[in-house]
């Protein structure tokens, strides 16, 4: 991500946290991850996320997608050398709408919007929406992508350890490890 964009949308999201009225520290503010997978298209395809604890038996984040914007498909493989079964995650909506797809009968229709960028590397279609207070498990290992509705998300995330460098994307171009270019 191009340092010019971290600081034009760090302000945005940090105002997302404050309507939902998630109360973050100055130091969770500074780590405040902002996520572009490597492409340089934050607004279309990019997550924000803080995480408050990541042990070896759980770890909590809380996200923030704007209008539209697409965490893109992935899964959360068992990884054997490292005695670990793949993360196991709940999503609890706090404010706004995110449409979420997993693996399942995929919907007649869906609400959310392939994004032009890597469209065909998503394959799950299988529809939840998760509204204010609702919220949905997904178990280890299951390709998922999701997407903020038309006023954005926050989104909490409660889930077992979390090791997000080993996340398996479905498009090959994704970089999971943000990075700030000058």
């Amino acid at each position: 991500m191009r340092i010019e964009d971290y600081q034009h949308f760090k302000p945005l999201i940090l105002d997302y946290y404050d309507k939902a009225q998630i109360v973050l520290t100055e130091q969770e503010k500074l780590n405040l991850e902002l996520a572009d997978f490597g492409l340089n298209e934050f607004a279309q395809i990019g997550l924000s996320l803080v995480t408050f604890i990541n042990t070896e038996r759980c770890c909590a984040k809380e996200m923030v997608l704007l209008p539209g914007q697409t965490c893109p498909e992935h899964r959360h493989p068992v990884i054997p050398e490292l005695d670990y079964p793949g993360k196991e995650e709940t999503f609890r909506c706090r404010s706004g709408m995110v449409y979420l797809y997993v693996e399942g009968e995929p919907a007649a229709e869906i609400y959310g919007m392939l994004p032009e960028s890597g469209k065909d590397y998503y394959s799950v279609f299988h529809q939840i929406v998760l509204r204010e207070g609702e919220q949905y498990t997904i178990q280890p290992n299951t390709k998922h992508w999701f997407q903020g509705g038309p006023e954005g998300a926050v989104v909490s995330e409660f889930s077992t350890k979390s090791l997000d460098e080993y996340d398996i994307f479905t498009d090959p171009r994704i970089d999971r490890i943000p990075r700030i270019e000058e």
